[in-house]
């Protein structure tokens, strides 16, 4: 059973390692793909991207904490 707060952080950190480690493989994978795209598209957009980047770390990490409980 994974640890919710390790799961959290991680996701935090990374959106989408939490929920790797959590088991869930498939949507840890959409959520780096996310997270490359934001990367991605921030650099053409400043700071409204770094802003959502930071709104679906939160969400991600709460993800993550959800999945593994």
């Amino acid at each position: 059973m994974a640890n919710p707060i390790l799961a959290a952080i991680l996701s935090f950190l990374i959106p989408g390692l939490g929920q790797i480690y959590a088991g869930d493989m498939q949507k840890g994978l959409i959520f780096i793909v996310i997270l490359i795209v934001l990367i991605i598209v921030g650099f053409f957009t400043g700071l409204l991207t770094t802003i959502i980047n930071i709104i679906f770390s939160i969400y991600a990490a709460y993800d993550a904490y959800k999945l593994a409980q």
